[in-house]
């Protein structure tokens, strides 16, 4: 049975006018197609959605982690952002961290903190972490 795991991007608002993005965001759903080649010869099934009807306001790049959410209903991952999934990012590279968060579904979905936890890992993204 697949692995069927969901990388939901959330409409956004930058507030910021000192901060950008450096990732280009509209090449997503090109990486998450490259990431599905990568991992479904394992039995991991990615796949790729917007839902740009969430907004979420973002004042930086931790902010930017949490318009990305993962799904994996086999492992009962109903909505976590990416900043839930991977704590903080290492390099700032989004598609890294994507990348990362994915992995971390994929192979390791123990190592993430249960929604509800009282770990706070984003910044009001409203996940409930």
């Amino acid at each position: 049975m697949q692995k069927e795991i969901t990388v939901v991007l959330y409409g956004y608002r930058l507030t910021n006018c000192e901060w950008s993005p450096t990732a280009n965001i509209d090449t997503l759903g090109e990486f998450i197609d490259r990431l599905h080649s990568d991992l479904n010869p394992l039995g991991i099934t990615v796949s790729y959605t917007e839902e740009p009807e969430n907004v979420l306001e973002v004042n930086g790049y931790a902010d930017l982690l949490n318009i990305i959410r993962l799904r994996s209903p086999k492992d009962h991952i109903g909505n976590l952002c990416l900043g839930h999934v991977i704590g903080q990012s290492e390099n700032c590279d989004f598609l890294e961290d994507i990348r990362r968060g994915v992995s971390r579904v994929a192979f390791a979905p123990e190592m993430i903190e249960p929604e509800g936890s009282n770990k706070v890992v984003c910044h009001n993204c409203g996940c409930g972490c």
